[in-house]
C-alpha cells in the first residue's frame, strides 16, 4: 500500500521532520494551543491566525511563528500539516472547510460546528479528502477519565446504572454566540458516551436563561442509553464557585471524579457482593482514593492529535464523536424548548 504524503512531504507513518502546525483563533483557549504547540516535540509551530494583533503578537513570543490577521492567507501562504481550529462556534464549518480545501490535518475546538448540518459538512469534506478531522474533546485526556475507564472496562464496579455530571462556574462574558448547552454539556455527553461505550437515544431537559437572554445559561438534562443506563447534567453559568465533578453509580459501590483536581475516588457498596449478579442491599463501606499521576489535558490531546497526523495511532476523538455530542446537545435544547422528552437519531456522516 502506497505511502500518503502530507502537504509539506512528511511520509505518514514515517515521521523523519517535525510536522508544521498552526493555530486559528488565539482567544484563551486559542493562546494555550499555540502554547503547547510551540513546545510538543515532533512538532513545529509555524504560523498563527488571529484578527486581533494583540494577541498574535503574545502568541508568537519566543517562537518562530508566523503572525497573520487573516487565516486564509496563512493556509494559502505557509506549508502546514495541522491545524487547530479555536475560533467562535459560528465560524466552524468555514474555517474547517478552508483548512479541508487547502489539505490540511484538522482539530476543530467542541462543537464540531453550530449545528449538526454544518457539522456534518465539516465531516464529509475531511473524509473525501482522506484528511485527520479530531473534535476537541478534552476530558478525554484527563487522566482521572483514563483511570476509571480503564477500572469501568475491568468490571471493578460492575453494571453502571447512573452517571451524574456537574459542570458549574460564574459567567463567562467572552461567550455570545452559543448557550451552557452547546458550550459546556457535549464535555459531559462525550465523556458519558466514553466511559460507556454506549449511545443516548433520548434526552429531556429543562433550561432557563438569566444573564444571557438569548440563550439559556442554566440547565438541567436527563439522558436514556441504549443499555439503560442514565445520565444526569447539571450544568450552568450561575455558579459562584467553579466544579467539574463526575459521579458513577455502578452495583458494587460509586466512583467520584474531580476533573479539575484530576482525583478519582470509589466509595465501596459493602452489601453488593452478597448476592451475584444483583444488589443485594446497598451499606456504606471503605473509601478508596487512587493515586493519579497528574497530566495537562490539553498536551494529552495535542500529542494524540500530532500521532494521528503522522499516522503512528488513530484519532482518540474522530469526527462521529462530535457528530454524537452535538446531535444530542441540539436534542437537549429542543427538550427544553417543548418540554418534553426527544428521541436522538443515530448520527451519521452526510456523503
Amino acid at each position: 500500500m502506497p505511502f500518503r504524503l502530507s502537504p509539506c512531504g512528511h511520509t505518514l507513518g514515517v515521521m523523519t521532520q517535525p510536522l508544521r502546525a498552526g493555530v486559528i483563533g488565539l482567544g484563551s483557549m486559542g493562546a494555550n494551543h499555540a502554547r503547547v504547540l510551540n513546545d510538543l516535540p515532533g512538532v513545529e509551530l509555524a504560523a498563527v491566525a488571529d484578527s486581533d494583533a494583540e494577541r498574535l503578537q503574545r502568541a508568537i513570543a519566543g517562537s518562530p511563528a508566523l503572525p497573520y490577521l487573516d487565516h486564509r492567507d496563512m493556509l494559502r501562504e505557509v506549508p502546514l500539516d495541522l491545524v487547530t481550529i479555536v475560533v467562535p462556534t459560528g465560524l466552524h464549518r468555514q474555517v474547517a472547510l478552508d483548512v479541508i480545501g487547502a489539505g490540511i490535518h484538522l482539530l476543530v475546538e467542541k462543537p464540531l460546528a453550530a449545528t449538526s448540518d454544518e457539522a456534518r459538512d465539516v465531516a464529509a469534506a475531511a473524509e473525501a479528502a482522506g484528511l485527520v478531522l479530531s473534535v476537541g474533546h478534552i476530558e478525554r485526556f484527563n487522566p482521572a477519565i483514563q483511570e476509571l475507564k480503564r477500572r469501568l472496562g475491568e468490571g471493578q464496579g460492575g453494571r453502571v446504572i447512573q452517571i451524574r455530571a456537574r459542570r458549574v462556574g460564574p459567567f463567562p462574558h467572552r461567550i455570545r454566540d452559543v448557550g451552557v448547552i452547546h458550550d459546556l454539556a457535549p464535555h459531559d455527553i462525550d465523556i458519558m458516551r466514553y466511559l460507556l461505550g454506549d449511545e443516548i437515544e433520548r434526552v429531556y431537559a429543562e433550561a432557563q436563561g438569566h444573564i444571557n437572554t438569548d440563550h439559556e445559561d442554566i440547565f438541567a438534562g436527563m439522558l436514556h442509553f441504549t443499555g439503560g443506563a442514565f445520565g444526569l447534567l447539571d450544568i450552568n453559568w450561575l455558579t459562584p464557585t467553579k466544579e467539574r465533578s463526575l459521579t458513577v453509580l455502578c452495583e458494587k459501590g460509586m466512583f467520584v471524579v474531580d476533573y479539575a483536581a484530576q482525583t478519582l475516588e470509589f466509595y465501596e457498596n459493602f452489601a453488593a457482593s452478597a448476592r451475584e449478579g444483583a444488589i443485594a442491599s446497598v451499606t456504606e463501606g471503605p473509601m478508596i482514593r487512587y493515586l493519579i499521576a497528574n497530566r495537562e489535558p490539553l498536551r494529552a490531546e495535542l500529542e494524540a492529535f500530532r500521532d494521528a497526523v503522522a499516522g503512528t495511532a488513530p484519532p482518540v476523538v474522530t469526527a462521529r464523536d462530535g457528530l454524537a455530542a452535538l446531535a444530542v446537545s441540539e436534542a437537549l435544547v429542543t427538550a427544553s424548548r417543548e418540554h418534553a422528552p426527544v428521541n436522538v437519531e443515530p448520527v451519521a456522516v452526510r456523503q
